[in-house]
C-alpha cells in the first residue's frame, strides 16, 4: 500500500508555516541588532539595551555619580533599564504580531 500524501489544503498549509516560521527567524535577527533607550530622572540616567535582552550601555549624568545617595543612582538605572526594556518588547510584540496576518488556515480553527 502507498503511503498517501497529504491532502493539497494541508500541503498548503504546511507551506504557509514554513514561510511564517522563515519571517519569524528573520524578525528575531532584525530585532536583535535594533537598539532601544530609556531614561530616567530628566534624562540623568541613560540605558540602552538591543532586541537580544543585552544591557548594551549605561550613562549617568556627572551629578548623580557625585551625589551621596547611591540608592537613588541605582534606582533610576532600574528605571532607565526598565523603560529600554519595554520599548524593546513593544517592538517585539509589533513586530512579531504581523508574521501571522493573512495565513490562510483553511478553517482549522474553526
Amino acid at each position: 500500500m502507498a503511503a498517501q500524501r497529504p491532502p493539497k489544503d494541508m500541503r498548503k498549509l504546511m507551506e504557509q508555516a514554513q514561510q511564517m516560521q522563515a519571517q519569524l527567524a528573520a524578525a528575531q535577527e532584525e530585532l536583535a541588532v535594533k537598539t532601544y533607550e530609556g531614561t530616567a530622572g530628566g534624562g540623568a540616567v541613560t540605558v540602552v539595551v538591543n532586541g537580544a535582552g543585552q544591557l548594551v550601555a549605561v550613562e549617568f549624568d556627572a551629578f548623580v555619580l557625585d551625589s551621596e545617595d547611591a540608592e537613588m543612582a541605582g534606582d533610576l538605572v532600574v528605571a532607565a533599564g526598565n523603560q529600554a526594556f519595554a520599548a524593546a518588547n513593544e517592538d517585539a510584540a509589533s513586530s512579531m504580531g504581523d508574521l501571522g496576518m493573512g495565513m490562510d488556515l483553511g478553517g482549522l480553527l474553526g
